[in-house]
């Protein structure tokens, strides 16, 4: 199944934090917008309401007639203002224009207007939208009784000029909170996921060490942390004891095994080729021959496992000449190269060292030589290379052949237990595992690669000094 990853749960915080916060800063500056309006709107009301009360003071009834005692001056004072003029327009019997602005537009026709109660709506003059005060009241005898309308307008573009003055002022003040409080979120998600971090980074260098059976990972110790992740802490360290318990089982089972084998084995190989050496007839002898195949196989199967749990169990490191190591192994392994028409030599530096096992390198230089003498083929030439490889001062210790080689896509498998990448007889696909295991167990990895224009190259690279 593939693993898709997911969004960070650090981006999925701080999404869900400073969105909701960009969403009600938005939604603030459309309220602060609204409540200026409507703060607007409230003093211009007030304004209106006293200026209609005011002017119809000024309008007194003569018998049947009215007197506007309205002057000049005081009308030049509402009109001077272009951007935030007040008119008015006086009409009786309400409608029927006496003076004053004549555009005034009339109330909603579905509005009934109390007498001596100012009313208030909004309307359009000049195509721009005004405010107006209306106030209607009786004048004359009981006979001639009449209404009088006094409408008072004054345009609302100084209400939304104030309006946006006052979000103006207010967006700084507002912009910089929501960035400071930002940072705060910021800087708190961060703090709080650094629990997780150093989780992380504690299984990454435990992943990072070399270990085995006998040396389980380390538990994840966590002194200040959320609850929730002391038990996620707590619930790994469960699985590493268990995992741990269950490579023990392994290693000795596989080492236990190993250990009974090795004595029938070698009976069973030395009374095989006593009877091969006592019986004349061919037909018992070539099952003999069989039988001896098989028990040598598998005493070379046993040989490998007992070899593999070796690798993996602690040994104290040692500074080693690598180069003189390399030389000598394949000083050893030239007569069987010879006796199978091989030719088998060294190439590299004279003196190369790394800090490690000799036991356990000469026992990778072994599997990696016979792994390359029993693949490759008669006619073949094997390199055994030792040198430095930069950057990252890595010592280099590899067998070259140019044999057929290996498929690319296949090149990843070779390191797989029993994995075997020919059906030549005589191998068990467990002496490049052992190579493997040694050369983690030295903090190094494994190396393999095709060479051009046939051949294959496999080895370590181990750190250098």
């Amino acid at each position: 199944m593939r693993h898709v990853p997911g969004v960070s749960l650090q981006r999925k915080l701080l999404l869900w934090l400073l969105l909701p916060q960009l969403v009600l800063w938005l939604s603030g500056g459309f309220l602060a917008w609204r409540i200026a309006l409507q703060n607007g709107e409230k003093g211009i009301d007030q304004t209106l309401t006293q200026s209609v009360r005011a002017l119809a003071r000024q309008i007194k009834p003569i018998g049947d007639g009215l007197l506007v005692d309205f002057p000049k001056a005081a009308q030049d004072i509402l009109e001077q203002d272009p951007a935030d003029r007040i008119t008015y327009m006086v009409s009786s019997p309400p409608g029927r224009f006496l003076l004053g602005n004549a555009q005034l537009p009339a109330p909603p026709a579905q509005v009934d207007v109390a007498v001596g109660e100012a009313f208030l709506y909004q309307a359009r003059v000049d195509d721009k939208p005004v405010r107006v005060a209306l106030l209607d009241v009786d004048y004359g005898t009981a006979s001639t009784r009449q209404r009088l309308r006094v409408q008072v307008a004054q345009s609302l573009t100084v209400r939304e000029r104030i309006a946006q003055e006052l979000l103006e002022r207010m967006v700084l003040p507002m912009g910089l909170m929501g960035l400071a409080l930002s940072a705060v979120v910021y800087a708190g998600v961060l703090r709080g996921l650094q629990p997780l971090k150093r989780l992380e980074a504690q299984i990454e260098r435990a992943g990072a060490q070399p270990h085995t059976g006998t040396t389980p990972l380390p538990p994840i110790e966590l002194t200040s942390a959320p609850q929730e992740v002391h038990s996620l802490a707590s619930t790994i360290n469960r699985l590493l004891e268990t995992v741990a318990r269950g490579q023990q089982k392994e290693k000795r089972f596989l080492n236990d095994a190993a250990h009974q084998l090795r004595t029938p084995l070698a009976g069973l190989i030395g009374q095989t080729e006593l009877a091969l050496h006592e019986s004349h007839e061919p037909a018992v002898q070539a099952r003999l021959q069989k039988v001896l195949s098989a028990a040598q196989r598998s005493a070379h199967l046993v040989h490998q496992l007992l070899q593999l749990a070796r690798s993996e169990s602690n040994v104290e490191m040692q500074s080693i000449d690598l180069a003189a190591l390399a030389r000598e192994v394949a000083r050893e392994w030239a007569a069987r190269a010879l006796a199978q028409g091989m030719d088998l030599g060294y190439e590299g530096d004279d003196s190369l060292q790394v800090q490690g096992h000799p036991l356990l390198l000469r026992e990778a230089l072994n599997n990696l030589i016979d792994n390359a003498l029993h693949y490759a083929g008669p006619g073949a030439t094997v390199t055994v290379r030792v040198g430095h490889e930069e950057p990252g001062h890595w010592a280099l210790l590899v067998v070259e052949d140019d044999g057929p080689g290996v498929p690319a896509e296949h090149l990843g498998d070779l390191f797989a237990r029993f994995w075997r990448g020919s059906d030549k007889a005589g191998g068990c696909g467990l002496g490049l595992s052992i190579v493997e295991e040694i050369a983690l167990r030295h903090g190094g990895r494994t190396v393999a690669e095709g060479v051009v224009p046939k051949g294959l190259r496999v080895g370590m690279r181990l750190p250098a000094g």
